[in-house]
């Protein structure tokens, strides 16, 4: 059941779109169908499924765009996520809201919209379905709830992925999930030539743990330290189960030495926590740390690079982090 609907909150409302964490994500199967079926259900040469961040509406699916956002106060989407109902225009031309929109009097030369506010559980209206014509046109109701059906899909869709994104034991992100943000932060780190790093961090003899106090106290580890970490990162950095005792970190904005010295601080925290499995177990990590590459790699082999280090740090002693050389010093 939908919760009561809120429509002045408007942090509530960005918090709630981040928590689908959907932004900047690579296309994705469902809703490319989605779209493809709204243009071609209500005939209209444009659709998207639109997402109104703070500044920006970013389109996670698109048909007839050519662009993936704009800026936000030139959206028809801002505003049908300020009503309950759906947002109807059937000649931009002639409303006074959007007949100098650059969207009506510029490409992409927008003149009929129907929008259904993309409302999540909680209440808020994160964006809309939106489906866009060039020449004024009527939406009938039937139409409109075709729209309104595919909007609750959308939803649908993005409640699943977040289920989906997440790993059930830890809390973590999923590898998936975790794979596809690292490869989205590197895109962004490679256009902007900004510093990203990766860390790969390891329970060491686990299987001991496991052995000897069983696979229950292993679990019991394994969420313990995914909570230390996800704890310890900021907003904007990730963390990932990629393997069974394994974990990734993900960190923009970060140089390979500034990572180290969070990993080293995150592994003595891990070091020092009493895991009550029963009975109160502590264990280690090992860390390995690679710095991205933007112009030799993709970020795939970053991780490779981060988790050579790993085992570097494993046949030291174990408990301590390791830095990765980069593949033009392994290469020399």
């Amino acid at each position: 059941m939908l919760s009561e609907l809120k429509l002045s909150d408007e942090e509530g409302r960005l918090r709630a779109l981040e928590r689908y964490d959907v932004l900047d994500t690579v296309a994705e199967v469902p809703f490319e169908k989605i779209v493809a079926l709204v243009q071609q259900v209500l005939d209209v040469p444009m659709c998207a499924v639109s997402l109104i961040d703070r500044h920006r509406q970013w389109f996670k699916a698109r048909r007839g765009l050519d662009v993936c956002e704009t800026a936000r106060d030139v959206s028809f989407c801002t505003h049908a996520i300020k009503t309950p109902e759906p947002l109807v225009v059937r000649d931009a031309a002639a409303d006074p809201r959007f007949a100098q929109n650059p969207l009506v009097v510029g490409p992409p030369f927008i003149r009929a919209y129907a929008g259904i506010p993309l409302r999540t559980p909680e209440g808020y209206n994160i964006g809309s379905l939106c489906a866009i014509d060039t020449k004024p046109r009527e939406f009938p109701e039937p139409q409109i709830a075709v729209l309104a059906s595919f909007a609750k899909l959308v939803v649908d869709e993005l409640e699943l992925r977040q289920i989906a994104s997440s790993d059930h034991l830890s809390g973590a992100l999923s590898r998936r999930a975790f794979m596809a943000q690292a490869i989205a932060e590197a895109e962004r780190a490679r256009r902007y030539d900004r510093p990203l790093s990766l860390a790969v961090l390891d329970i060491d003899f686990f299987k001991k743990v496991n052995d000897t106090y069983g696979h229950a106290a292993g679990d019991v580890a394994i969420k313990r330290i995914a909570e230390a970490a996800m704890a310890a990162v900021r907003g904007s950095d990730a963390v990932g189960r990629i393997g069974g005792e394994e974990f990734a970190l993900l960190m923009p904005e970060t140089t390979a030495d500034n990572a180290r010295l969070f990993a080293e601080r995150l592994r003595a925290t891990i070091e020092g926590l009493d895991i009550d499995a029963p009975p109160k177990i502590r264990v280690t990590v090992s860390i390995g740390v690679a710095q991205f590459d933007g112009d030799a790699e993709k970020i795939e082999a970053t991780l490779a690079r981060a988790d050579r280090a790993l085992y570097a740090a494993k046949h030291a002693g174990r408990n301590r982090v390791a830095v990765a050389e980069t593949e033009k010093a392994d290469a020399d």
